[in-house]
């Protein structure tokens, strides 16, 4: 059995995040390691990954990294969606496939379950189906009481969902030729290609089996999603310290904590986990980390600064500052006393702007998405939900309360006077007022 790993789309929701979602780190691993890891733990060993032309070169690199299995690359040119993909990969897809999205986190229970249902019930295909108890916009289930496909709903409106089953896409396929068939004959104006091809097999006689899948499942599509894959992969993992790691005596280190290679850890300086701090960074006097916090490599948590709950990339730099609930890329410096703002003043869900649209993230703490390479100045403040683009600075003392799109500048109109002065200080003041501390 091959596995199928499509890596070739484009995040259009993740804005400021330009990052492909699996290329992100987690833990000191891309993303996309670790699902080729939990993969392997299922007994899977053959796979074949689709990338695009800017990303494959990083795919390549991340698979040669990976013992004991067996990689073969196909190219799909433009983020046409999964039947796309797929056609793209048409060479390498025989026998039994199983399609997976990389960017959807769940555990190995997904790949045994699937697995061994397809060895006991002959059916064409298997779909993954996951209950939620809110609306998700993604595409709906419609199965009869046997447990088949009846029909795929994609992103209905709320209220008008067919069940409380979301397609998860980790989908085994026995004839993935005839699957591409049944692609090459839909006809449709919308990005549902792939899932019009499975509704036309079910309506022709095809058995497609759904099988419920309860266990952990995290999809990332908006940039908050992160700190979900975050707490699962914190709360998976053991705590752990290098033996390069140098953390003071003065220091506090409580919980579920993981410091990489030459992580330092200064004085009066305190960590409660579960934390996750990347190799040669460093934790600065009198800082905080705590709460979920993922900080990346070469990074520098300065003197005085708070980071609650956050996930930070590699090469960032902070001084007495506030950072809660937050994405922050790499690369990004925030001047001293600049602050992100996470919880609204009437304690509602923060919201973002999305392709014009107002999204309710289900948050109602959120603090700035801000993308790699960006500069806050001191003492500037980032709203709830306020997204900065990728190599964006904003200004010395701005209150940044709507996004700013990549390659700004946000600043302070200066709007000093210059008069002369003619003020006359008495000379005996300070030393009368250093008489009275000295008594």
């Amino acid at each position: 059995m091959k596995a199928i790993f499509l890596c070739g789309g484009s995040g259009k929701r993740m804005f400021p995040i330009t990052e492909d979602k699996f290329l992100l780190d987690f833990l000191g691993k891309s993303l996309l390691q670790r699902q080729i890891e939990i993969a392997q733990e299922a007994g899977l060993k053959h796979f074949v990954i689709i990338g695009n032309p800017s990303n494959m070169e990083k795919v390549e690199r991340i698979a040669k990294s990976i013992f004991g299995a067996r990689f073969e690359f196909a190219l799909q040119e433009k983020p046409l969606g999964i039947a796309d993909a797929l056609r793209s990969a048409s060479p390498f897809l025989q026998g039994q496939v199983l399609v997976v999205n990389p960017n959807d986190v769940f555990s190995v229970s997904a790949y045994t379950k699937i697995i061994a249902e397809a060895k006991k019930a002959p059916a064409s295909s298997y779909v993954l189906g996951y209950q939620v108890e809110e609306y998700f916009p993604g595409g709906y289930l419609e199965v009869n009481s046997q447990g088949e496909l009846q029909h795929i709903v994609e992103k209905p409106k709320p209220g008008e969902e067919p069940s409380n089953l979301v397609n998860i896409l980790t989908h085994l396929h026995n004839d993935p030729k005839k699957l591409l068939q049944y692609i090459g004959s839909v006809q449709t104006i919308r990005d549902d290609v792939y899932e019009c091809a499975l509704d036309n097999m079910v309506k022709e006689g095809y058995k497609v089996k759904v099988i419920p899948y309860s266990n952990f499942w995290a999809p990332i599509k908006y940039p908050w999603h992160i700190f979900k894959v975050v707490e699962y992969f914190l709360d998976s993992a053991e705590p752990y310290i290098s033996p390069t790691a140098h953390i003071s005596e003065k220091a506090t280190i409580e919980g579920k904590v993981i410091l990489g290679d030459n992580v330092k850890v200064l004085e009066n300086a305190v960590i409660r986990g579960p934390v996750y701090i990347g190799a040669n960074s460093i934790i600065g006097n009198n800082a905080l980390v705590r709460d979920y916090s993922h900080i990346g490599a070469n990074s520098v948590v300065g003197y005085s600064t708070e980071i609650k709950h956050s996930y930070i990339g590699d090469n960032c730099w902070f001084h007495s500052n506030y950072i809660g609930d937050s994405v922050i890329d790499g690369d990004c410096s925030f001047g001293s006393g600049a602050i992100t703002a996470n919880f609204r003043l009437d304690e509602e869900n923060v919201c973002v702007e999305v392709s014009s649209s107002k999204v309710d993230t289900g948050r109602d703490k959120l603090g700035a998405i801000v993308g790699e390479g960006c500069r806050i100045g001191i003492n500037a403040s980032l709203m709830p939900g306020v997204r900065v683009g990728s190599n964006s600075f904003v200004g010395p003392q701005v209150c940044l309360r709507r996004d700013l799109e990549a390659n700004k500048m946000a600043l302070l109109e200066p709007q000093y006077q210059i008069w002369n002065n003619e003020t006359r200080l008495a000379q005996g003041k300070r030393q009368e007022l250093l008489q009275r501390l000295s008594d």
